[in-house]
């Protein structure tokens, strides 16, 4: 799949068999860079030592094979340099929360899910984070914005409607992001056969669905999916591109087995890039990751955190 960018938004697709978590270049919000932002170092030399201490946890990417997202996409990817002279999206004083709204009905598990990966978020960006009350989804009356699927025969709603009908008009003024997560089969046009989610650049919003997530996964594994998807999203959301120099999470995924063999965590460009928007050290972030992991059962994902805060914990 070819990642679509339609009036500054951004579509996340799956066409046949295939997941594809995608990003391209599309326009931004440039306004979110002209309010005062946190201080950043100028010359982060601590984050470029970081990076090389770091780089063993890091598995290279190695050559793709045919359906894997670098066999299909030739993307240059983007080094930290790259990222902090890009003019990126950041947090800024003024609008530094990740608002998470559970938009629709979910299972208990589900609920689980969205809880602990509000906190990941969080806890992976440094920044606050708000979960706002369950709403219901309220259904759309124009017949384009919702369809049955025409191979699955499950009703879909247009990822347009809940970007533009309902997340824009209640985005509060201080968001970085507000993303939704719904249980709703998604869809952005009759071109597309589902969608995971779409983003508005512009507008600061997002919808995912955790309806296909949990295909043939327990909960560990619909845990781990989703925290992926969430942490992937949120850096594009904050201008990072695709990572092709590692397994990284930010590294595209065209199917669910590549998603699932991607770490929870951002390689040595990334985990930089994180860093220096967020204007935290790489041990503190990592000590935090580690007391999320092992508050939240995820004891091997704390460990590794662990051994990392120490790489860099001089």
């Amino acid at each position: 799949m070819n990642p679509t960018v339609r009036d500054g938004r951004i579509c996340f697709a799956i066409f046949l068999a295939f997941v594809f978590v995608a990003f391209s270049g599309c326009r931004q919000d440039q306004a979110s860079n002209t309010l005062s932002a946190p201080e950043r170092p100028k010359v982060p030399s601590d984050l470029r030592a970081a990076i090389a201490q770091i780089e063993p946890f890091f598995k290279p990417m190695g050559k793709p094979k045919a359906y894997d997202w670098l066999g299909s996409h030739n993307e240059p990817g983007q080094t930290f340099e790259e990222y902090i002279n890009s003019n990126p999206t950041l947090p800024t004083n003024e609008r530094k929360t990740i608002y998470v709204l559970p938009l629709g009905r979910f299972t208990p598990q589900q609920q689980k899910i969205i809880g602990i990966t509000a906190g990941y978020r969080g806890v992976f960006y440094d920044l606050p984070v708000k979960e706002l009350p369950r709403q219901d989804l309220k259904r759309p009356t124009d017949e384009k914005d919702t369809r049955k699927n025409p191979s699955t025969k499950v009703v879909q709603i247009r990822t347009g409607y809940i970007l533009d009908s309902i997340l824009t008009p209640m985005l509060p003024s201080d968001a970085a992001a507000m993303i939704a997560l719904t249980n709703e089969d998604l869809f952005p046009d009759d071109l597309m056969n589902y969608v995971f989610g779409q983003a508005s650049m512009e507008n600061r919003v997002g919808v995912w669905s955790l309806a296909r997530l949990h295909d043939n996964a327990n909960f560990d594994t619909f845990l781990r999916r989703t925290l992926k998807i969430a942490a992937h999203e949120t850096g594009h959301m904050f201008s990072m591109h695709h990572c092709t120099k590692y397994e990284c999470v930010m590294s595209g995924s065209n199917y669910l087995g590549e998603a699932d063999s991607r770490p929870i965590d951002a390689c040595p460009e990334c985990m930089a890039k994180i860093c220096w928007l967020s204007n935290i050290s790489p041990k503190d972030r990592y000590d935090r990751l580690a007391a999320f992991c092992s508050t939240n059962g995820l004891f091997k994902e704390a460990e590794e955190f662990k051994r990392k805060a120490s790489a860099v914990g001089g």
